[in-house]
């Protein structure tokens, strides 16, 4: 059955299935053929999760049932998403995420993904959405100073170590995701958990080592000397974080 909806799923621009199911301890990912979906009933089970693709940008699902520990995991994308669900049930520590994804030496980090969520009916212990941004990348670690060169014993002294360069500026976090919820009217505020904050910056890249002097040489009729070792490089600074997001709670 669970095959058989994920190919309705790959089959129009508007697509709908019966029934996806993502087995406990397991990751399963929708198709990314089609930006809307709709499905009769998703059931993620304990320490599951569903990974939705960045290119859908509407979800309406009938029932929604998320087990212990279970997720549901939004890949970042500048395009928000559109998540309707007419009845939930979610179990303890479960989790909507829509997290930017962190920085690395080739790519910025990405922003939270705005998330506009509409839940009709919510029978729940909490409702957990976590939308922060990504971690800056670090700065890059400073390159080593070289060594000096070594005397000769009928010339020249001893070489001093060249200094270490000094270590990059962490790269900025990325901003937290606009989230807006529709729920209840009944579900608690305090039952309500959603994080928006921007990501952390990055961290600072460590300056280069210094490189050691040349060391001293015994000769025949004296001894040369060994030369300095070089400064090490400064450290970096370290990345600003980014800018929180926001969150609007409406109620039905």
């Amino acid at each position: 059955m669970r095959k058989l909806c994920l190919l309705a799923l790959l089959c129009s621009p508007l697509a709908v299935a019966q029934v996806v199911k993502v087995d406990a301890n397991s990751l399963m990912r929708l198709p990314n053929t089609a930006s809307t979906l709709q499905l009769e009933r998703l059931d993620v089970a304990d320490y599951g999760t569903l990974l939705i693709p960045g290119n859908v940008t509407e979800l309406k699902v009938d029932d929604l049932h998320l087990g212990r520990e279970a997720r549901i995991a939004i890949v970042p994308t500048q395009h928000s998403l559109q998540l309707i669900v007419q009845r939930a049930q979610l179990e303890a520590g479960s989790q909507i995420t829509a997290r930017g994804a962190p920085g690395t030496y080739q790519k910025a980090a990405k922003p939270g993904r705005d998330l506009n969520l509409r839940i009709e009916s919510l029978q729940a212990q909490e409702l957990s959405v976590d939308a922060r941004g990504g971690t800056g990348a670090p700065g890059y670690v400073g390159l080593d100073g070289a060594n000096g060169q070594e005397p000769g014993c009928a010339w020249g002294q001893a070489g001093r170590g060249a200094d270490g360069d000094n270590g990059g500026d962490g790269r900025p976090g990325a901003s937290g995701a606009h989230v807006r919820l529709e729920l209840p009217r009944d579900f608690p505020d305090e039952q309500i958990k959603v994080w928006v904050e921007g990501g952390a910056g990055g961290l600072a890249g460590a300056g280069g080592k210094p490189g050691a002097g040349g060391k001293s040489k015994g000769c025949l009729i004296y001894r040369a000397d060994g030369g300095k070792s070089g400064r090490p490089g400064a450290n970096g600074q370290p990345g600003p974080a980014g800018e929180a997001g926001s969150l609007t709670v409406q109620r039905l």
